[in-house]
């Protein structure tokens, strides 16, 4: 079986050398000499000439899609496009979970935190924290029924929903509530009405401009917390940003850009979008994102996977127990971690080890060893279910390992291999969601985007469970004429 661990130590390799490139760009640049710009100024005080910034996109008012597809909006966008305009860089935003983002952070994803990171000695300790841009306090979140939770001492022994790496998750905490973990303040206030949890604690103006935005709220604020955020940018610790961003701050405070920016988003009523019109806003976004993500992310992850599934199912079936060892530890590793695991290991982990690897990329290499984990048992199993005549048939008429496989083996298992197989394809398809944490906007992280502002997560999320549905009507349309031609020769 030298040919099939031959095989997969190419494929594997290409793999590898496809990755490390991206890593050898360097995050930043000087200048040497001669005459400035302003592009050359800020990189002599010590900033890239493009910074790149994490923020979640799913976040109304700080970080959030406007609608019809557009781009990033929101509180925090503005402030840091015009701490960027002062300081003559350009801003690169990256969209981030809340809960990947400091992860993301250390692994040199990007450059600056800007989602309404609350400053406290803890994060200080660990990096970089500017000074603050907008200060705020929190506030208690209950059903409009809701008699029992009136101050921040009644949340003891009830269910607060929180994203558990924000501040208002430890301030629930501290006051004796079971915290509940969430992605977002959307899906907080929509478990909130629904009566899943009892509270949440979270950003007095974040929830001010909900209650703006949605005129229907079944939820009301009933109280505020003692403390007070103050909410700064992060950095990596030793990162050298601060005193840039610190006086582009302060400049813009005494200037009153921030004043300008802060009645801009918290000053005006906020209107409300139909339903209707907020599917038809984005039923073209989503589409193109599964058109030009989800769908290419999910044939290039099968093809490659396949390839692999191939050599390891081979070397799982060799007499030499090394080949076969190596084979059967791949397939255990692969089928014993969750493929999430196996995402951050190669997106968040990898950069440590000195490889970072873009997310598309990242993605197309963790779906491919995935797929190629399980379809190796499944490629495995239909060889050995052809009877052992076929290979002594074919030595008998001289035909050698390789033709045999290819003349002989592999044409009859296909048979046998097909619907395992494109079951596999299909829990791919729906699987390339889980892509959203290492930032690549597939189909779904496009309908979280445009649910987020709008709040409108039946109609978005049930357009996103139409387009997944097509999607795998038309394999399983391909699988049936598939197995149709596959089996035409065979007798009854």
């Amino acid at each position: 079986m030298k040919r099939a661990a031959s095989a997969l130590f190419v494929v594997l390799l290409g793999l590898l050398c496809v990755a490390v490139p991206s890593s050898a760009a360097p995050a930043s640049s000087t200048s040497t000499g001669g005459e400035m710009d302003p592009l050359g100024a800020a990189r002599a005080a010590g900033l890239p000439p493009t910074i790149k910034v994490g923020t979640e996109g799913v976040y109304p008012p700080f970080s959030y899609h406007g609608g019809t597809g557009s781009g990033l909006t929101g509180y925090d966008v503005d402030v840091m496009n015009a701490i960027g305009k002062h300081l003559g860089v350009k801003v690169e935003y990256v969209e981030t979970p809340f809960t990947s983002m400091f992860a993301a952070l250390e692994a040199g994803r990007f450059d600056v935190v800007a989602n309404q990171i609350t400053f406290n000695e803890e994060r200080n300790a660990r990096y970089d924290l500017s000074d603050p841009y907008v200060e705020t306090t929190g506030v208690l979140v209950v059903r409009k029924d809701e008699t029992r939770i009136k101050t921040i001492a009644d949340l003891k022994g009830k269910r607060s929903a929180q994203n558990i790496t924000s501040n208002w998750a430890e301030v629930a905490k501290k006051a004796g509530a079971t915290v509940v973990p969430v992605d977002d303040m959307a899906l907080a206030i929509d478990n909130l009405e629904q009566g899943r949890v009892d509270a949440l604690v979270n950003d007095k103006l974040a929830i001010r401009n909900y209650l703006a935005t949605k005129k229907d709220a079944g939820v009301k604020v009933v109280a505020e917390t003692d403390d007070v955020s103050r909410s700064v940018l992060a950095a990596r610790k030793g990162s050298g940003y601060l005193p840039q961003l610190n006086k582009a701050i302060a400049d813009l405070k005494a200037d009153g850009t921030l004043d300008k920016i802060y009645a801009k988003y918290f000053g005006a009523e906020r209107k409300q979008t139909s339903t209707l019109q907020v599917m038809k806003d984005n039923a073209w976004p989503m589409a193109r994102a599964a058109l030009t993500k989800t769908i290419p992310l999910t044939a290039i992850s099968f093809a490659i996977g396949m390839v692999i599934a191939l050599a390891v199912g081979l070397m799982r079936m060799s007499k030499q127990p090394v080949v076969s060892g190596i084979a059967r530890l791949y397939i255990s590793f692969i089928r014993g971690t969750p493929l999430l695991v196996q995402l951050f290991l190669i997106f968040y982990a990898l950069p440590q080890l000195g490889v970072k690897i873009e997310p598309f990329l990242a993605a197309v290499i963790a779906f491919s060893v995935n797929v190629g984990g399980y379809a190796a048992e499944i490629v495995r199993s239909s060889v050995e279910s052809l009877p052992k005549g076929q290979w002594e048939a074919a030595s008998t008429v001289g035909m050698d390992y390789a033709t045999t496989l290819r003349r002989i083996i592999l044409p009859q298992a296909a048979r046998t291999a097909v619907p395992p197989l494109s079951n596999t394809l299909i829990s791919l398809v729906k699987d390339t969601s889980l892509a959203a944490v290492i930032l690549v906007t597939e189909l779904f992280q496009q309908a979280r985007l445009a649910a987020a502002p709008s709040f409108e997560f039946l109609a978005l999320f049930g357009m996103a469970a139409v387009y997944y549905w097509v999607i795998c009507l038309v394999l399983s349309f391909v699988q049936s004429r598939t197995e149709t031609r596959l089996n035409r020769f065979v007798a009854a």
